[in-house]
């Protein structure tokens, strides 16, 4: 991989990294990296759509802040950085991965101890510059561990069980920040719920930082890890802060356009949303004629940022527009979920700490099963077929939620519909990982995975986004049987999907 400064080197070919020749050390990697990705998600989706609801913040402002999840669907943006430059200081002890890896995390603790200290929501633009940083070194944490994985690990035999590993570490962290959170909050507050998750987001960063030396075939021997840390840590603090002001001025520019062109907690973004939602596929049609003609020396094939991202079109060709399709479809459900179902629970009379218990003790096992069986028919059966068992279930474990409105409030009930909700999209989950990693050109495993999975997520955070307005006109119950619908319609694409063959460079 390229190393430090210089953006003009071209990226080397990926070696092992030292210490991980093992698969059981890899898994154990990926175990505690699904952990650090998974445990501040919930923090600025869930556990914050369920604080801004018990401030009595409207529910259509509510529906806005999901679009704070629209920026790990524009990772592509950054995520080509992440393959060419490297941390000044981590970098040389620890590799390009794992530096950028220990940057965000220490980018995730600054953001949960800054809505921690904000937690009564007065200032809802601050509330939303903070989640948006929370989002952004979440999301730069993931771009930099699956790139990693994917050069671990090529093939779909080797990919299915790093992928368990990560996702059981990501759903098991998720569940146990949303459980840890609600509890802390009904039983202290929400500014103790953010620092107690702030602190076991951070935990696992002595652990990295204890690993051997990760250098590749031919490299000069690291520097000292006291002096790799020091410097790491000096840098960070520079980037830490550049990110801060950066947000907070695009933060402010963003808001004065939105208030300039009317859009308040009355107004319907509906319509505009499902047009913004038709864009991509537009702009993708009208260049892919051109893409797919380009010759091995294009600029466009060559560029850093726009390369890796050409190539996904060059390489699949026209069926790049339903494969695209599927993939914006398949995770709709899980992503909608997230959206409103703390919202509706709320709004059914649960108390925090019951909804709580149910994201942990229930919601925990319920996933890692969910995941264990995704992976396992990732591996044993064809990707079609489980991407189809996937979909089935993750529009079931959407309509259990419509079942729950019309139950008398029982923990009984939030049990069942939390468990077969998280089996059903841990199954869903690692079924598509594993489908997506399979689509990466080898060459360009971060950016393109990047894209790939930033993609997955447009449609449905755009939709997240206009939820509470949704749910206002067709009820909750509404809102869940069409979000568990437009999953199940991923299972339309998957005959064209079966056909899909990507073309090889000398083609």
């Amino acid at each position: 991989m390229s190393t430090v400064v210089s953006g003009a080197s071209l990226p080397e070919m990926p070696t092992v990294a030292s210490g991980l020749e093992s698969a059981r050390s890899r898994f154990a990697l990926y175990l505690l990296l699904g952990f650090s990705a998974g445990l501040p998600y919930y923090m600025f989706s869930t556990i914050l759509s369920a604080r801004l609801a018990k401030h009595g913040v409207d529910l259509v402002l509510i529906g806005f802040f999901g679009w704070v999840q629209l920026l790990p669907t524009l990772k592509f943006l950054w995520a080509p950085l992440l393959d060419r430059f490297s941390v000044p200081g981590f970098a040389r002890f620890f590799g390009q991965r794992l530096g950028w890896i220990m940057l965000s995390q220490l980018g995730i603790f600054a953001a949960m101890v800054a809505m921690a200290f904000t937690s009564s929501d007065a200032s809802l633009p601050l509330t939303a510059l903070f989640a948006l940083l929370l989002a952004f070194w979440t999301t730069t944490l993931e771009v930099s561990a699956d790139a990693w994985r994917i050069e671990l690990a090529p093939t779909p035999e080797t990919q299915g069980p790093l992928t368990a590993a990560n996702l059981w570490g990501y759903r098991s962290a998720m569940v146990a920040a949303g459980s840890g959170a609600l509890i802390v909050a009904d039983h202290a507050n929400w500014t103790w719920a953010y620092l107690v998750i702030a602190a076991g987001a951070f935990a696992p960063l002595p652990i990295l930082a204890m690993m051997r030396p990760q250098v590749g075939t031919g490299r000069a021997a690291p520097p000292a890890r006291s002096v790799a840390l020091t410097t790491g840590l000096g840098a960070s603090a520079v980037i830490l802060g550049l990110s801060l002001f950066l947000a907070a001025g695009v933060g402010a520019l963003v808001l004065r356009a939105a208030a300039a062109i009317g859009i308040s907690a009355k107004t319907d973004a509906t319509t505009a949303v499902l047009v913004l939602c038709l864009l991509p596929f537009v702009i993708m049609a009208a260049l892919l004629p051109r893409i797919v003609r380009l010759p091995a020396g294009a600029w466009a094939r060559r560029s850093t940022m726009a390369g890796p991202y050409v190539d996904i079109f060059w390489r699949f060709g026209y069926p790049v527009l339903p494969l695209l399709a599927f993939v914006s479809f398949y995770r709709m459900g899980d992503v909608l979920t997230l959206a409103l179902s703390k919202p509706l629970e709320i709004a059914a009379h649960y108390d925090l700490t019951t909804m709580g218990i149910a994201d942990g003790f229930v919601a925990l096992p319920s996933s890692m099963a969910g995941v264990a069986v995704g992976a396992l028919l990732a591996v044993r059966l064809r990707l079609t077929r489980a991407l189809a068992l996937g979909a089935i279930g993750s529009a079931l474990g959407n309509w259990i939620f419509v079942w729950l409105w019309f139950q008398p409030p029982s923990p009984h009930v939030i049990y069942i519909a939390t468990a077969l909700d998280q089996f059903a999209h841990g199954m869903e989950g690692a079924v598509f990982v594993v489908f997506l990693s399979m689509l990466v050109n080898p060459r360009y495993p971060g950016a393109q995975y990047a894209f790939l999975s930033g993609f997955a997520f447009l449609l449905p955070r755009l939709l997240a986004g206009a939820g509470g307005n949704i749910a206002r006109h067709i009820g909750f119950d509404g809102f869940f049987w069409l979000s568990g619908g437009l999953s199940l319609a991923a299972v339309l694409f998957l005959p064209l999907i079966a056909r899909v063959r990507a073309r090889e460079e000398g083609a």
